[in-house]
């Protein structure tokens, strides 16, 4: 097992658990982001991430039921699905890369995201920032200046250099 494996592993269980532990009328409660409940956050989670892997790596989880119908079901399947892969020793060679942002890069086009999505990620992810470094999924926040554009904060969050 690698240290990524692990590392995915803990944090894994702990949402899972979090989401185990909700109670059933609980899912419609306002959760931070606004406009979403609880449900939502689990539907984010398992909504982007199958999508996101098959693009950049080709990988292709499995799909369990919808999370309108089973929240922890549908998180563990795909958690499940991702924990597999981590510990599937023939999967260290497979290169992640986004295809938008590389193929703009490459050929001079326009980076730029979607303004709004931007926004939504960014005040998403923000308030999980210790959780996220200790994933081990994001590198060192990139120091940019207070009054960077959005996408520039985004990507300098998740230790990338805009």
């Amino acid at each position: 097992m690698t240290e990524i494996a692990d590392r995915y592993r803990n944090v894994a269980a702990t949402f899972t658990s979090v989401v185990g532990s909700v109670p059933n009328g609980a899912w419609r409660h306002p959760a931070p982001c606004e406009g979403w409940v609880a449900r939502d956050v689990v539907g984010h989670m398992v909504g982007w991430m199958p999508a996101l892997l098959e693009a950049g790596a080709g990988i292709v989880l499995p799909v369990g039921p919808p999370v309108d119908d089973d929240p922890l079901a549908a998180w563990t399947v795909m958690s499940d699905g991702i924990q597999a892969v981590l510990d599937d020793p023939s999967n260290e060679q497979v290169m992640f890369s986004h295809p938008q942002a590389d193929l703009a890069r490459a050929t001079g086009g326009d980076e730029m995201l979607d303004a709004d999505e931007v926004h939504s990620m960014l005040v998403g992810i923000e308030p999980l920032d210790e959780m996220l470094r200790f994933s081990g999924q994001y590198g060192p926040r990139v120091p940019v200046s207070d009054d960077a554009d959005e996408q520039t904060k985004l990507l300098a969050f998740v230790g990338r250099r805009p």
